[in-house]
């Protein structure tokens, strides 16, 4: 699609933007998911800022060619990549395998595999063009071979968490499988069509959710040393909890040849301190992210750039609500109402941000500010004894020992509660066994990372019955409104769609949600080309290392 086409979706987007209603970041985040080019969308804030504004993400045009470049990052198993739960296993895969789409850290997302898309008037058409791309075996990337992907991702067999993005448009009201059997359509070798239940408007964003790496199709869903892709690099060697190397796919990848020769990630494990060391010692050169106690040690490093971005990243003391503990909303309402969530964050995130209990970030182009959530100890307790507990309520809340910050912002939350009757109990449990039960257990503690939007999370989180739905939350409203919000392009009604949300979740919802992070990264002032990702993403390929 280009900017000329006619799309009354991106003329409504425009006249938010021009009217006031909308921020840049807020135009160009939904221009771009209507299928105008990233380009356009700049250029159009130009003309109405009469400014010349050029993009974060852009690249200087010569940086030098050659070299290692070492990450400390940890080093997961990969073969299953459709199911990955975190973003440093991702971070293997990008570098030799392509998304459809990419969100780059601006937080607008551009075409990838796919070259571009359009969406029918009603939203529930999309139509892709697959980019003329070849596998690293020499064979021609097709419309099938993503169409693969989808159905494989939607499956619900397969387990991924792609699912909770698209159940609401792509698959049959039991969410068994596609509500209808053209619902992925491949036109032709280069075309695609999606055929929608409900209308969407952020397809092109769940394309670039991290599980969603294309792989090919005759690899049945399994990825490891010497699988096919398209990206800038290929996996040479690989041994989990050890480290990832890759070497350049040079004169192949449709992107450019990538800077670097090689990429290699180096796991320290969870040791916080080795992985300080090793980049004081310059043993890497950059590190995945930073640990907030560390900022100023990394910021004492003279041969060291770092790097802050803000983000929606958080972490939420979540109840699973259908629990006979957790099943009163007065109860859920009482635990927010006792807690002070920016002291919380002065002793747990001092370099984050206060939240507000509804997991929309205030960076998130979707979100509607609403009045500050304050501490009521009172209204806590009346609320707690209306529900049958005028002497208070014990709980127990599992987590774990890592990252830091997590056992301090649990531990001010339970003396926080304290004051309420609320008696709570930690249960602390090691990292590797905290994953293996962190969606079982009935009151968790659990680390969430930045999405762009505020409805991704809230779909992915909340929605009834998606994989990731960690709370077994099942509100009827909350989905009804949660579709219109996915359905709506204007910015200013989406927002106050949004905000009817963020009240059901600081009224009803499952989570206490004292911050937000703000992250940090640290790289070797050799490094060239980073540009830090909200969501911790690392494309090798925009990256350099001097000599």
């Amino acid at each position: 699609m280009t900017e000329e086409t006619p799309n009354e979706h991106i003329d409504s987007v425009k006249r938010d933007y021009a009217e006031g209603h909308a921020s840049r970041r807020e135009f160009l985040r939904f221009a771009t998911l209507l299928g105008m080019s990233a380009s356009a969308a700049y250029a159009f804030v130009a003309k109405v800022e009469n400014l010349r504004f050029v993009p974060t993400v852009a690249k200087a045009a010569k940086m030098p060619q050659g070299g290692t470049l070492k990450i400390a990052m940890r080093c997961p198993k990969i073969s299953t990549p459709h199911t990955f739960s975190w973003i440093f296993d991702s971070n293997i895969i990008r570098q030799s395998n392509d998304y459809l789409t990419q969100t780059g850290q601006d937080n607008v997302t551009r075409p990838a595999l796919f070259k571009s898309w359009k969406p029918s008037k009603d939203l529930k058409t999309w139509t892709f063009k697959v980019r003329n791309v070849k596998w690293h075996n020499g064979e021609k990337f097709t419309a099938e071979h993503a169409a693969w992907n989808i159905r494989r991702v939607l499956d619900p067999k397969t387990g991924s968490s792609v699912l909770g993005l698209m159940k609401s448009y792509m698959l049959n009201d039991e969410g068994t499988g596609l509500w209808d059997a053209n619902a992925v359509e491949v036109v032709n070798a280069s075309t695609l069509r999606l055929n929608l239940k409900i209308p969407q408007l952020t397809v092109p964003e769940h394309m670039f959710h991290y599980p969603f790496a294309i792989i090919d199709p005759k690899e049945g869903g399994k990825f490891g040393v010497g699988s096919n892709g398209t990206g800038a690099f290929l996996l040479k060697e690989f041994e989990v909890n050890r480290r990832a190397v890759f070497e350049a796919n040079k004169g192949d990848y449709w992107g450019g040849n990538p800077h670097l020769e090689r990429i290699e990630f180096v796991d320290f494990g969870d040791n916080h301190t080795a992985v300080a060391r090793a980049l004081e010692s310059k043993q890497v050169d950059g590190i995945y992210i930073g640990q907030v106690e560390q900022y100023k040690l990394y910021k004492g490093m003279s041969h060291v750039n770092v790097y802050r971005v803000a983000s929606g990243a958080t972490g939420v003391a979540r109840v699973q609500v259908d629990r006979p503990e957790f099943k009163d909303p007065r109860v859920r309402k009482a635990m927010r109402l006792a807690i002070d969530a920016d002291a919380i964050r002065k002793i747990a995130y001092p370099i984050g941000k206060e939240a507000q209990h509804h997991h929309v970030s205030p960076e998130f182009p979707d979100h509607l500010p609403l009045p500050r959530f304050t501490r009521d100890v009172a209204a806590a307790k009346k609320l707690l004894a209306e529900a049958g507990y005028p002497k208070g309520i014990d709980f127990e809340i599992t987590t774990k020992p890592d990252p830091s910050w997590e056992v301090k912002a649990v531990e001010g939350l339970v003396n926080q509660w304290r004051d309420a009757g609320i008696r709570v109990k930690i249960k602390q449990l090691p990292s590797s066994k905290f994953w293996g039960v962190w969606a079982k257990v009935p009151f968790g503690f659990t680390e969430w990372a930045h999405r762009p939007l505020g409805s991704m999370l809230l779909n992915l989180a909340y929605r009834s019955g998606v994989p990731w739905n960690e709370s077994h939350y099942n509100n009827a409203e909350f989905d009804k409104i949660l579709n219109q919000v996915d359905s709506t392009p204007s910015i200013k009604k989406r927002r106050k769609l949004m905000g009817k949300l963020e009240k059901i979740m600081q009224e009803d919802g499952p989570i206490v949600q004292p911050l937000w992070r703000g992250l940090f990264m640290a790289y070797n002032k050799k490094v060239l080309g980073f540009d830090p990702h909200p969501t911790q993403y690392i494309f090798g390929n925009e990256l350099a290392v001097q000599a």
